[in-house]
């Protein structure tokens, strides 16, 4: 039986990948994309959409990152995703087939099962975009969508008008796809740094989850320990993501993800692609690893789902989600871990969603807190991010201080040429359009973010420096006035080509 509730909770799944279309398939490129979208996007979707079907409401917070949502819109690559879906049940029977070991069959089934479903979901659901499933479940009232900054460029290294630039042309863009622009934001990294409430609000944003540690907590001189609360006096409101909750799932050591039980991401059979292993234990290598068993990994993510609702609840109850107001716990993830990196997070997400209201706690999106808390206290902001060591150093530091040198001189060069060539109102340049695009591509976070960590760091290097030298190529152009630079930006918008009706104009202020 359902409690009287004693807080809420809101989830929040931020959705993102980077520009992967024609820049490669195998392992980091458009394959990067299909797996995260079979793993993840369509069976998180699924749950919401089964919750909604029950009539179920206001269940979570979904991010969705403008240039993630072209790919999901992109024609060419959802007839290449349904191909590689296609694959991918073929795959699975194979290894099924082949199996000698009854254990391993069964799991290749299993597999098997999973692809026919994820492909069956695509054609009924997503084969006339992503945005279609995703604009149903926020008109039903499932969830609320945050939109953001168009290619999830890391705010506090971006310069002078490229900051409200490329936040207004990813609200343009969100509105444009799901039918009303979003007043929730999510900022990539959770980058913060002072001043930006003044261009969140200037660009139409009400609300977003910020990092704790850029916001002075209790005690501290303009502090508060709520959940929520005005950034400066910009009307802009702030809530803050419950770490001690967060880290119950999102924790690298300690996180229900690395559980004996579940599917191991890093181990696959390396002719088919299959996985077959079970994490087993946080020092077992690949080749000593138990063959996965999905009804024990099952009993898991519902234990697990027990586990976080009674320490949400625990939270809420001891009052340590606020000191004013009513108790509120945020509490922020990557889409991407539910699904694609932990294969049975999607069933957990499922559970929680289920078992809050039985619990007492209340699952609510962001947009209804804040709709209903009243007058909030105001907190002087202060630089930092979710990444390593809260601060910047992930887009900046020795590793790739290079880069960041070439974005700021990027974006300088980039506003000087669209600044004197731009026309007035009433005349679009398509060749400053695709500069500013591959300023946008160029400035996204994830190529500094993936050579800081060593994840696929080449590909991060070339896929920069690759937007780079495009866009100076488009500068040169411009500059010899021969008519070169349209025939050039046209070529590079069949492989560049997000976001449709970016205008660099409003970057020149006309």
């Amino acid at each position: 039986m359902t409690e009287t509730p004693v807080g809420t909770c809101c989830i929040v799944l931020h959705s993102h990948l980077p520009w992967l279309a024609h820049h490669g398939t195998w392992p980091v490129g458009e394959e990067w994309l299909y797996q995260s979208w079979a793993g993840s996007y369509l069976r998180v979707v699924d749950v919401l959409q089964r919750l909604s079907d029950e009539g179920r409401t206001d269940l979570l917070t979904l991010g969705v990152t403008p240039v993630l949502a072209a790919q999901l819109d992109d024609p060419g690559l959802r007839q290449h995703f349904q191909t590689w879906l296609a694959d991918w049940q073929v795959r699975a029977q194979v290894t099924a087939e082949r199996r000698s070991s009854r254990d391993l069959r069964e799991v290749a089934w299993a597999e098997h099962k999973a692809a026919t479903s994820a492909l069956s979901s695509f054609e009924s659901t997503w084969s006339a975009g992503g945005s279609v499933p995703l604009r149903r479940l926020s008109d039903s009232g499932a969830i609320e969508i945050l939109g953001g900054p168009a290619t999830h460029a890391f705010q506090p290294t971006l310069t002078g008008p490229w900051v409200g630039f490329g936040l207004r042309s990813g609200l343009d863009d969100s509105a444009l796809r799901l039918g009303s622009r979003p007043r929730g934001v999510w900022l990539p990294e959770c980058g913060y740094r002072p001043g930006l409430e003044s261009v969140l609000a200037a660009a139409g944003a009400g609300h977003l989850v910020v990092e704790p540690t850029t916001i002075p907590a209790e005690g501290e001189p303009g502090g508060s320990d709520s959940a929520v609360f005005e950034l400066a006096d910009s009307g802009v409101i702030g809530l803050r993501y419950d770490r001690h909750v967060t880290d119950r799932v999102w924790s690298a050591s300690a996180g229900y993800p690395g559980g004996q039980w579940y599917r191991d991401f890093h181990s696959f059979d390396p002719a088919t692609g299959i996985r077959t292993a079970r994490v087993t234990g946080p020092a077992v290598e690949s080749t000593d690893k138990s063959t996965y068993e999905p009804t024990a990994a099952a009993m898991a993510a519902s234990n697990d789902a027990d586990s976080f609702v009674a320490a949400v609840r625990a939270r809420l109850v001891g009052g340590r989600s606020r000191t004013e107001g009513p108790g509120v716990v945020v509490a922020a993830f990557d889409t991407e871990l539910f699904g694609h990196w932990w294969h049975e997070g999607p069933q957990f997400l499922e559970h929680v969603l289920r078992r809050l209201p039985d619990a007492g706690v209340r699952a609510a999106t962001l947009r209804t807190v804040v709709a209903e808390i009243g007058p909030m206290h105001q907190v002087q902001p202060r630089a930092g991010s979710w990444g390593e060591g809260r601060d910047d150093r992930s887009w900046t530091g020795p590793p790739v201080a290079e880069i960041a040198s070439d974005q700021r001189q990027l974006q300088q060069e980039a506003l000087v040429a669209i600044s004197r060539l731009a026309l007035p109102a009433g005349g679009r340049r398509p060749d400053l359009d695709q500069l500013a695009r591959q300023v946008l591509l160029a400035t996204a976070s994830d190529w500094a973010f993936m050579v800081t960590r060593d994840t696929a760091a080449a590909y991060a290097r070339d896929r920069f420096a690759g937007h780079r030298d495009a866009a100076r190529a488009l500068l040169a152009a411009l500059g010899r006035a021969d008519g070169s630079a349209l025939p050039l930006a046209l070529e590079q918008h069949r492989r560049d080509g997000p976001f449709g009706a970016l205008d660099a104009r409003l970057l020149a202020g006309t």
